[in-house]
C-alpha cells in the first residue's frame, strides 16, 4: 500500500509550493509598498522587495487592478484568521479587544488600497461583500464569546461594531487609535456585570 505522493507528483507538488510561496511574497510586499507608496507604485518596486522578478509578477497578476483586488483579499484573510488564535490564547474579551486592535491594523494599511477600491473599476466590485464574508462572522463569534461571559453586553451589531472601528481609526496615529478602540470596548461593557466603577 502506497499512502505517499508517486514519483510523478512530487515534482508537480513541489512546483505549486513554490508557486504559492511566490505569490504569498509578491503580496506581503504589494501589500507594504502600498500602504507607504500607493497603488500607482512601480511594478519594479514591489518586485525588488519581494525579491522576486517582474515576469512572476505578471505570470500571476497579468493587471494592476488583479494585484490589487488580490492583495486586498489576502489582507482580509490574514485578519480575520488571527481571530481564533486569539480566542484560544486570551479570555473572551481581551481576545475581543485585541482583535479589534488587529482590523485596526487592516484599516490604517487598506488606506493606500482606498483610491482603488472606491474608483468604480468592475474588478474591485465584489471586494466589498468579501469583506463583510470573512469579518461578520468573524466578530459575530468574538461578540458572543464576551457576551456569553458577562463581560459585555449582548445587543451589539456586528456590523455595526466594524463600522465603528473603521471610522476610529487614525492611521498616521497609532497610540491614538488604541485609546478609542480601549474606550469602545469599555463602551460595550455599559450596562453588564463587569461594567468598570468610576
Amino acid at each position: 500500500m502506497n499512502d505517499g505522493p508517486t514519483s510523478a507528483e512530487q515534482p508537480r507538488q513541489r512546483v505549486r509550493a513554490d508557486a504559492r510561496r511566490s505569490v504569498d511574497t509578491l503580496l506581503a510586499a504589494a501589500a507594504e509598498v502600498f500602504a507607504t507608496d500607493g497603488v500607482d507604485a512601480p511594478v519594479r518596486q514591489i518586485t525588488a522587495k519581494a525579491g522576486l522578478g517582474t515576469g512572476t509578477l505578471y505570470r500571476h497578476f497579468p493587471q494592476r487592478s488583479d494585484l490589487i483586488a488580490a492583495v486586498f483579499r489576502h489582507e482580509v484573510d490574514a485578519c480575520a484568521e488571527a481571530a481564533p488564535v486569539l480566542s484560544e490564547r486570551y479570555e473572551p474579551v481581551e481576545a475581543l479587544t485585541r482583535w479589534l486592535q488587529r482590523f485596526a491594523q487592516f484599516v490604517a494599511a487598506k488606506r493606500g488600497l482606498k483610491s482603488a477600491l472606491h474608483s468604480g473599476d468592475p474588478a474591485y466590485a465584489s471586494l466589498p461583500a468579501y469583506f463583510q464574508q470573512r469579518f461578520v462572522p468573524v466578530v459575530t463569534e468574538l461578540l458572543a464569546a464576551a457576551a456569553a461571559s458577562g463581560d459585555i453586553r449582548s445587543d451589539v451589531a456586528p456590523y455595526d461594531l466594524l463600522r465603528a472601528m473603521s471610522d476610529l481609526v487614525a492611521p498616521d496615529d497609532q497610540g491614538y487609535t488604541q485609546r478609542m478602540t480601549t474606550l469602545l470596548v469599555d463602551g460595550l461593557r455599559y450596562g453588564t456585570r463587569t461594567e468598570p466603577v468610576a
